[in-house]
Protein backbone atom coordinates (compact mmCIF):
# COMPACT_ATOMS: atom_id res chain seq x y z
CA UNK A 1 0.00 0.00 0.00
CA UNK A 2 2.86 1.90 0.73
CA UNK A 3 4.58 1.50 -2.81
CA UNK A 4 1.11 1.97 -4.42
CA UNK A 5 0.85 5.33 -2.51
CA UNK A 6 4.09 6.69 -3.61
CA UNK A 7 3.82 5.94 -7.10
CA UNK A 8 0.64 7.69 -7.66
CA UNK A 9 1.79 10.42 -5.14
CA UNK A 10 4.51 11.39 -7.01
CA UNK A 11 3.08 10.61 -10.57
CA UNK A 12 0.07 12.93 -9.66
CA UNK A 13 1.94 15.84 -8.52
CA UNK A 14 4.41 15.58 -11.42
CA UNK A 15 1.68 16.23 -13.68
CA UNK A 16 0.34 19.01 -11.42
CA UNK A 17 3.90 20.49 -11.60
CA UNK A 18 3.74 20.06 -16.12
CA UNK A 19 0.26 22.04 -15.41
CA UNK A 20 1.77 25.00 -13.40
CA UNK A 21 4.94 25.10 -15.66
CA UNK A 22 2.54 25.61 -18.62
CA UNK A 23 1.27 28.69 -16.82
CA UNK A 24 4.55 29.91 -16.07
CA UNK A 25 5.50 29.46 -19.52
CA UNK A 26 1.77 31.57 -20.45
CA UNK A 27 2.29 34.27 -18.45
CA UNK A 28 6.29 34.72 -19.49
CA UNK A 29 5.50 34.73 -22.92
CA UNK A 30 1.91 36.59 -23.39
CA UNK A 31 2.34 39.24 -20.15
CA UNK A 32 6.38 39.39 -20.35
CA UNK A 33 6.22 42.53 -18.55
CA UNK A 34 4.16 41.05 -15.82
CA UNK A 35 5.74 38.34 -14.86
CA UNK A 36 7.35 38.98 -11.85
CA UNK A 37 4.89 41.13 -10.36
CA UNK A 38 2.33 37.41 -10.99
CA UNK A 39 4.71 35.26 -10.71
CA UNK A 40 6.01 36.30 -7.39
CA UNK A 41 8.16 34.27 -4.81
CA UNK A 42 4.40 34.01 -2.81
CA UNK A 43 2.15 32.58 -5.73
CA UNK A 44 4.75 30.22 -7.01
CA UNK A 45 5.37 29.07 -3.17
CA UNK A 46 1.37 28.61 -3.04
CA UNK A 47 1.37 26.26 -6.56
CA UNK A 48 4.13 24.34 -5.14
CA UNK A 49 2.34 23.79 -2.11
CA UNK A 50 -0.91 22.93 -4.22
CA UNK A 51 0.54 20.56 -6.38
CA UNK A 52 1.60 18.18 -3.13
CA UNK A 53 -1.70 18.96 -1.58
CA UNK A 54 -3.42 17.78 -4.78
CA UNK A 55 -0.66 14.80 -5.22
CA UNK A 56 -1.60 13.61 -1.91
CA UNK A 57 -5.64 14.16 -1.66
CA UNK A 58 -5.43 11.59 -5.23
CA UNK A 59 -2.97 9.09 -3.66
CA UNK A 60 -4.85 8.51 -0.07
CA UNK A 61 -8.08 8.35 -2.21
CA UNK A 62 -6.80 5.48 -4.40
CA UNK A 63 -5.06 3.31 -1.55
CA UNK A 64 -8.81 4.18 0.68
CA UNK A 65 -10.68 2.30 -2.32
CA UNK A 66 -7.86 -0.81 -2.16
CA UNK A 67 -7.32 -1.33 1.26
CA UNK A 68 -11.21 -2.15 1.79
CA UNK A 69 -10.58 -5.15 -0.28
CA UNK A 70 -10.16 -8.24 0.55
CA UNK A 71 -7.11 -10.08 -0.67
CA UNK A 72 -7.40 -13.61 0.08
CA UNK A 73 -5.90 -15.34 -2.89
CA UNK A 74 -2.19 -14.91 -4.77
CA UNK A 75 0.15 -12.35 -3.35
CA UNK A 76 2.58 -11.87 -6.07
CA UNK A 77 1.33 -9.20 -9.02
CA UNK A 78 1.84 -9.40 -12.64
CA UNK A 79 3.95 -6.48 -12.50
CA UNK A 80 6.94 -5.01 -11.56
CA UNK A 81 5.67 -2.59 -8.58
CA UNK A 82 2.29 -2.74 -6.91
CA UNK A 83 0.10 -0.14 -9.23
CA UNK A 84 -3.53 -0.24 -9.18
CA UNK A 85 -4.77 -2.09 -11.90
CA UNK A 86 -2.89 -5.14 -11.09
CA UNK A 87 -3.48 -5.02 -7.53
CA UNK A 88 -6.69 -4.96 -8.26
CA UNK A 89 -6.46 -8.59 -9.73
CA UNK A 90 -5.43 -10.23 -6.75
CA UNK A 91 -8.63 -9.03 -4.66
CA UNK A 92 -10.91 -11.37 -4.11
CA UNK A 93 -14.42 -9.35 -4.35
CA UNK A 94 -15.62 -7.72 -7.67
CA UNK A 95 -13.68 -5.22 -8.00
CA UNK A 96 -15.61 -3.60 -11.11
CA UNK A 97 -16.83 -0.15 -9.28
CA UNK A 98 -13.28 0.51 -7.77
CA UNK A 99 -11.85 0.32 -10.74
CA UNK A 100 -14.43 2.49 -12.13
CA UNK A 101 -13.87 5.05 -9.59
CA UNK A 102 -10.28 4.97 -9.74
CA UNK A 103 -9.49 5.23 -13.44
CA UNK A 104 -11.92 8.16 -13.09
CA UNK A 105 -9.96 9.57 -10.44
CA UNK A 106 -6.49 9.16 -12.52
CA UNK A 107 -8.60 9.60 -15.75
CA UNK A 108 -9.86 12.94 -14.59
CA UNK A 109 -6.34 14.36 -13.30
CA UNK A 110 -4.44 13.14 -16.56
CA UNK A 111 -7.42 14.40 -18.98
CA UNK A 112 -7.82 18.00 -16.94
CA UNK A 113 -4.12 18.87 -17.40
CA UNK A 114 -3.72 17.68 -20.70
CA UNK A 115 -6.70 20.13 -21.66
CA UNK A 116 -5.05 22.86 -19.72
CA UNK A 117 -2.00 22.20 -21.32
CA UNK A 118 -3.34 22.41 -24.95
CA UNK A 119 -5.37 25.46 -24.00
CA UNK A 120 -2.13 27.55 -22.73
CA UNK A 121 -0.27 26.53 -25.40
CA UNK A 122 -2.55 27.08 -27.96
CA UNK A 123 -3.22 31.05 -26.56
CA UNK A 124 0.83 30.71 -26.68
CA UNK A 125 0.90 29.94 -30.29
CA UNK A 126 -1.82 32.44 -31.11
CA UNK A 127 0.19 35.07 -29.25
CA UNK A 128 3.23 34.70 -31.08
CA UNK A 129 2.20 35.83 -34.39
CA UNK A 130 2.56 39.36 -33.37
CA UNK A 131 5.85 38.69 -32.34
CA UNK A 132 9.02 38.99 -34.33
CA UNK A 133 10.88 36.32 -35.71
CA UNK A 134 13.61 36.31 -32.87
CA UNK A 135 10.52 36.69 -30.40
CA UNK A 136 9.21 33.05 -31.59
CA UNK A 137 12.03 31.70 -31.66
CA UNK A 138 13.18 32.24 -28.16
CA UNK A 139 9.43 31.59 -27.26
CA UNK A 140 9.93 28.03 -29.02
CA UNK A 141 13.07 27.56 -27.48
CA UNK A 142 11.56 27.84 -24.26
CA UNK A 143 8.33 25.77 -24.24
CA UNK A 144 10.46 22.93 -26.17
CA UNK A 145 11.45 21.22 -23.66
CA UNK A 146 8.71 21.52 -21.28
CA UNK A 147 6.70 19.73 -24.73
CA UNK A 148 8.80 17.28 -25.07
CA UNK A 149 8.54 16.72 -21.25
CA UNK A 150 4.52 16.32 -21.49
CA UNK A 151 4.74 14.06 -24.73
CA UNK A 152 6.73 11.68 -23.15
CA UNK A 153 5.12 11.70 -19.82
CA UNK A 154 1.01 12.14 -20.63
CA UNK A 155 1.37 9.43 -23.72
CA UNK A 156 1.97 6.33 -21.48
CA UNK A 157 -0.19 7.81 -18.44
CA UNK A 158 -3.24 8.07 -20.47
CA UNK A 159 -2.70 4.34 -22.51
CA UNK A 160 -2.33 2.89 -18.43
CA UNK A 161 -4.50 4.48 -16.67
CA UNK A 162 -7.61 5.83 -18.86
CA UNK A 163 -9.04 2.11 -19.21
CA UNK A 164 -11.18 0.92 -16.36
CA UNK A 165 -10.25 -2.33 -14.39
CA UNK A 166 -8.49 -3.11 -17.67
CA UNK A 167 -4.64 -4.61 -18.09
CA UNK A 168 -2.65 -5.16 -21.35
CA UNK A 169 0.53 -7.53 -22.36
CA UNK A 170 2.23 -4.16 -23.00
CA UNK A 171 1.76 -2.15 -19.33
CA UNK A 172 5.11 -3.38 -17.90
CA UNK A 173 6.87 -1.83 -20.68
CA UNK A 174 4.93 1.30 -20.80
CA UNK A 175 5.41 1.47 -16.96
CA UNK A 176 8.94 1.00 -16.56
CA UNK A 177 9.32 4.28 -19.94
CA UNK A 178 6.87 6.55 -17.29
CA UNK A 179 9.03 5.46 -14.18
CA UNK A 180 12.60 5.22 -15.32
CA UNK A 181 13.34 5.98 -18.96
CA UNK A 182 11.05 9.99 -18.47
CA UNK A 183 12.67 10.82 -15.63
CA UNK A 184 15.93 10.01 -16.84
CA UNK A 185 15.44 11.84 -19.91
CA UNK A 186 14.17 15.15 -17.91
CA UNK A 187 17.55 16.31 -16.68
CA UNK A 188 18.73 16.04 -20.22
CA UNK A 189 16.11 17.57 -21.72
CA UNK A 190 15.90 20.43 -19.75
CA UNK A 191 19.77 21.65 -19.83
CA UNK A 192 20.07 21.36 -23.72
CA UNK A 193 18.10 24.27 -24.03
CA UNK A 194 20.17 26.08 -21.54
CA UNK A 195 22.81 28.00 -23.67
CA UNK A 196 25.69 27.75 -21.02
CA UNK A 197 25.04 24.17 -21.41
CA UNK A 198 25.13 24.18 -25.51
CA UNK A 199 28.73 26.40 -25.16
CA UNK A 200 30.18 23.70 -22.81
CA UNK A 201 28.97 21.14 -25.11
CA UNK A 202 30.04 22.84 -27.88
CA UNK A 203 33.82 23.48 -26.70
CA UNK A 204 33.83 19.80 -25.88
CA UNK A 205 33.57 18.32 -28.95
CA UNK A 206 35.46 21.06 -30.86
CA UNK A 207 38.34 19.59 -28.17
CA UNK A 208 37.50 16.23 -28.91
CA UNK A 209 37.73 16.80 -32.67
CA UNK A 210 41.27 18.97 -32.26
CA UNK A 211 42.41 16.37 -30.25
CA UNK A 212 41.44 13.48 -32.79
CA UNK A 213 42.98 15.11 -35.51
CA UNK A 214 46.46 16.00 -33.67
CA UNK A 215 46.41 12.22 -32.39
CA UNK A 216 46.56 11.13 -36.77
Amino acid sequence: MLQLFGVHFFGCTEIFILTVMAYDRYVAICKPLHYTTIMDREKCNKMLLGTWVGGFLHSIIQVALVVQLRFCGPNEIDHYFCDIHPVLKLACTDTYIVGVVVTANSGTIALGSFVILLISYTVILVSLRKQSVEGRRKALSTCGSHIAVVIIFFGPCTFMYMWPDTTFSEDKMVAVFFTIITPMLNPLIYTLRNAEVKKAMKRLWVRKVFLEENGK
